[in-house]
């Protein structure tokens, strides 16, 4: 969420795209409170939302799921796609099932001769593809080749009130989750000398054109 807002700040376009409504969940009395919270951290964060209609708690990896996926690919022809990565223990199987989804979308959204499969719909290599682990128990960083820590020192609270904004989920009961997403931001971003960040990881290693102005940035006058 701070990644996201801090983009929307740049002035790029950001879109998610959520691959069910996460309905039946406790906490919620229907499908209708829960998009409405989703459409409300959408406003807050100041990014375009598409909801595809896949079951919460039966979310498979199959062929349907991937292709509609590729199509809001194909529609809205994005540069990054930022996805899930790896497990949550304990937690929704629904967000394994997710990321290989989207692995596999990136892929579909690229291949041509698939004309009636994507009703005409040009094809688009997506540039670069990032993941954001859920996983905050873990104690070990994604082993991937290229990992960042993103600055989210201005849209911190942004990212916490974007998540307050489904009140069924996250009653006065878990302010926990609060307390652990600010902090780990607050740990990311002072490893990387920052006041907060977020961190994802690339599917190659990250380029270095200048060395000095990257590991030496200039100082930010207004912290």
């Amino acid at each position: 969420g701070g990644t996201l807002a801090q983009l929307v700040e740049q002035g790029y376009q950001v879109g998610i795209v959520d691959l069910t409504d996460g309905e039946p969940t406790p906490g919620c009395p229907d499908p209708e409170t829960r998009l409405a919270e989703a459409a409300e951290a959408a406003r807050i964060l100041g990014v375009h939302r598409e909801t595809l209609d896949f079951p919460n708690r039966r979310l498979f990896d199959g062929f349907d799921v991937r292709v509609a996926l590729a199509t809001v690919f194909r529609r809205f022809r994005p540069r990054i796609v930022i996805g899930l990565r790896g497990t949550t223990p304990m937690a929704s199987p629904d967000h394994q099932q997710a990321a290989t989804i989207i692995d596999a979308a990136v892929f579909y959204a690229r291949l041509s001769k698939w004309d009636e499969t994507f009703a005409g719909l040009p094809v688009h290599h997506i540039q670069q593809q990032a993941w954001y682990s859920l996983a905050f128990s873990s104690l070990d960083p994604p082993a991937d080749p290229g990992r960042f820590v993103v600055d989210i020192s201005s849209t911190l609270e942004i990212k916490l009130e974007a998540i307050r904004a489904y009140q069924t989920q996250f009653p006065p009961a878990k302010d926990r989750v609060f307390r652990l997403v600010e902090s780990q931001a607050r740990f990311l971003g002072t490893i990387a000398g920052f006041q907060a960040g977020e961190l994802l990881s690339s599917a190659r290693p990250l380029g270095v054109k200048n060395l000095v102005e990257t590991l030496c940035p200039p100082p930010d006058e207004s912290k």
